[in-house]
């Protein structure tokens, strides 16, 4: 393992992170007119119903195995799952998902690319995280092949490893990917630079998503009458 390695695989991942956390706090708290998904729907519905669905069932599912089959433990699951069958259950569903939101973002790039009044209405930051996110459905789809060459699990325990150290601080992180294909390293790349450019993007509105959790939570909001000095009245107009 070089130097550029140590740098993208030991030291990137705490900057992306840095950055995304940050980054986000300080645009919601300086720049929150601009905390929006900022929607073409009312320049042109074509495309977008299917492209947007399919993207973000695809995504969402991928964002959650991602993040659950990276940072959960080998010991956790191993008493009733394999890692090879966790390998394999991987290689299925994200392949199915991954399918759905490829196909979503290629729509929607589409769309941002050819169609002439979104084009002129969009942003260079909207085509470039589109590009972005079509690479990464790529490679990721990419790395399906190259998985089922390890179906004991061995290379997905290392990159989950690798993952773990990483959010705990733990060194020997790096080392875990000396024999991981360029194609996973590309994809573990884009997925940090991501994070990196997520608070310079319309990818805030995510925060805004997760947000709306607490309504589940939250406590009833009292209504009072302002016609002030007046009795109310009761239900169904009865008196």
């Amino acid at each position: 393992m070089n130097y550029f390695d140590h740098f993208i695989f030991g030291i990137y991942p705490y900057i992306a992170l840095s950055v995304f956390l940050l980054g986000s706090l300080i645009r919601f708290d300086r720049d929150q007119y601009s905390w929006k998904s900022d929607s073409s729907q009312l320049l042109r519905k074509g495309q977008l119903r299917w492209g947007s669905n399919l993207f973000h069932v695809g995504v969402l599912f991928l964002f959650v195995g991602h993040s659950v089959g990276m940072l959960t433990p080998h010991f956790v699951y191993e008493s009733f799952m394999s890692a090879g069958d966790k390998q394999l259950l991987a290689m299925v569903s994200g392949g199915v998902f991954g399918v759905l939101g490829f196909i979503g973002v290629t729509l929607l790039l589409h769309r941002r690319l050819f169609d002439v009044r979104i084009r002129v209405n969009s942003r260079a930051s909207d085509i470039a995280l589109l590009v972005l996110l079509w690479a990464q459905f790529a490679l990721g789809l990419a790395t399906i092949p190259l998985s089922a060459q390890h179906l004991d699990g061995s290379m997905m325990l290392k990159l989950a490893e690798w993952a773990q150290r990483i959010v705990t601080f733990r060194g020997g992180a790096v080392e875990l990917l000396a024999e991981a294909s360029w194609v996973f390293k590309a994809h573990m790349f884009l997925g940090m630079s991501i994070f990196f450019i997520f608070p310079f993007t319309r990818l805030v509105h995510v925060w805004s998503g997760f947000g709306t959790l607490a309504y589940v939570v939250r406590p009833y909001q009292v209504v009072r009458s302002r016609r002030v000095g007046m009795t109310p009245r009761p239900p169904f107009g009865r008196g």
